[in-house]
């Protein structure tokens, strides 16, 4: 479905679901080279259990247009111009990886809008390493390799998902490579300077739950921890075995937390 958003087509899923003024609202965000197609499973069990969903493609990414954005303050201002636009007053907000930089900026400086706020591979600061900032500045396929290999454990390299038909590092690669160029290194250079989360982990005063995966590569384990011990209201999910492809490595316990709380 698409919307306007500062003047630029914008494309959301709602989970094939019907939206309904007066059920609770969920919005996901995606990470870095992604789009809304990572939270198909939790968009589509939410939109059949009663919620309106709306799984955002930012600007630039998937089906949405305009210029991909360059801090993750413009990102979360922007995630509220489409709440603006989808006339969501309140909602729980679920972000990914560069995604949950998002989540947790906009829970800080939009709590009136924020009813929960679920961080998933999320660490503050997010600093990326040289090689793959340096990769994707100048659009090498090897920025999405190095990056596809790192976000999966040896348990998802190896495979077995666990819903049928799946596979894990293909669907990652494949996704990475739909990214236009300069995308993905905007998104990194996003994650890299970001660099007030703490103080704004500990303004968040909405319901929280944090994902932490045990062999988490990109965003390490006790980095998440750091997070979730800044925050006042913060539950923890451990995952193992499991990297930063949680999405995909443990799809159902990722959705059985997330219905704990949202």
């Amino acid at each position: 479905m698409y919307t306007q958003v500062n003047e630029q087509p914008t494309f959301y899923s709602n989970g094939n679901g019907k939206l309904n003024k007066g059920q609770p609202n969920v919005v996901f965000i995606h990470g870095a080279g992604m789009d809304h197609s990572v939270w198909v499973l939790p968009a589509r069990y939410f939109a059949r259990h009663g919620y309106n969903v709306y799984a955002l493609d930012l600007p630039a990414h998937g089906r949405s247009k305009g210029e991909p954005l360059a801090t993750i303050d413009d990102m979360a201002d922007w995630v509220c111009a489409a709440l603006d636009s989808l006339e969501v007053d309140v909602a729980a907000i679920v972000g990914h990886s560069m995604g949950s930089l998002v989540a947790l900026n906009f829970s800080a400086r939009y709590a009136s809008r924020t009813r929960v706020t679920v961080l998933l591979g999320t660490s503050t600061p997010m600093p990326v390493t040289d090689v793959l900032l340096d990769a994707a500045r100048a659009n090498e396929h090897d920025a999405f390799d190095m990056a596809n290999t790192w976000m999966h454990s040896p348990f998802g390299q190896m495979g077995g998902n666990e819903n049928p038909g799946i596979s894990m590092m293909m669907s990652g690669q494949r996704l990475l490579e739909r990214t236009p160029e300069d995308v993905y290194f905007a998104d990194l250079n996003a994650c890299n300077e970001f660099s007030d989360g703490d103080a704004l982990a500990a303004q968040i005063t909405a319901q929280s739950l944090i994902f932490v995966a045990a062999q988490d590569k990109m965003t390490a384990p006790v980095s998440a921890m750091k997070v979730a011990d800044l925050i006042p209201q913060c539950q923890v999910i451990h995952l193992n075995p499991c990297g930063h492809a949680m999405l995909s490595e443990q799809p159902n316990t990722v959705l059985d937390g997330l219905a704990t709380i949202v």
